[in-house]
């Protein structure tokens, strides 16, 4: 398949998916921002997390995410709390609304995984998930100066 193809296909494949996080994102009345959403699930989804731990796995600047994180604070959906280990960073814990959404957004995402693979058998979607991994993987294993030589 040549390059262009399969670019097509990973573009195709990334846009439809958005929109349908998007889509259900609007249906369920989450109003909160992309980075604000994935600061949400990051929290959510590790019991230690700080402001350091979200913005290297947002792979955002520290300060941006800490705007982000203050806004969820004052919304409600989070909390901060003194981190027993370190007295120089504080933890970040969800809030029962906090967990409420978070439980809103993984109802989106699986209903958005639904309507990919509504047409795919168990053995194409095992085939997509290994050669997908395949292909991050191996340009998450390229040092960051040569990932974008052509």
């Amino acid at each position: 398949m040549p390059a262009s193809s399969l670019g097509e296909a990973v573009h195709r494949l990334m846009h439809v998916y958005k929109s349908l996080l998007r889509e259900s994102v609007r249906k369920q009345k989450i109003e909160l921002p992309v980075t604000h959403i994935r600061a949400l699930k990051g929290i959510c989804r590790n019991p230690e997390s700080t402001a350091q731990s979200i913005a290297q796995l947002l792979q955002r600047d520290k300060a941006q995410i800490t705007r982000a994180l203050n806004d969820l604070i004052d919304a409600g959906l989070i909390l901060k709390m003194d981190n027993p280990l370190d007295r120089r960073s504080q933890l970040l814990k969800p809030t029962p609304r906090g967990k409420k959404i978070m439980s809103k957004l993984n109802a989106v995402e699986d209903w958005a995984v639904e309507q990919l693979t509504r047409n795919l058998d168990a053995d194409d979607l095992a085939v997509f998930l290994r050669v997908s991994n395949t292909m991050a993987d191996s340009v998450e294993q390229i040092p960051t100066a040569e990932a974008g030589e052509p």
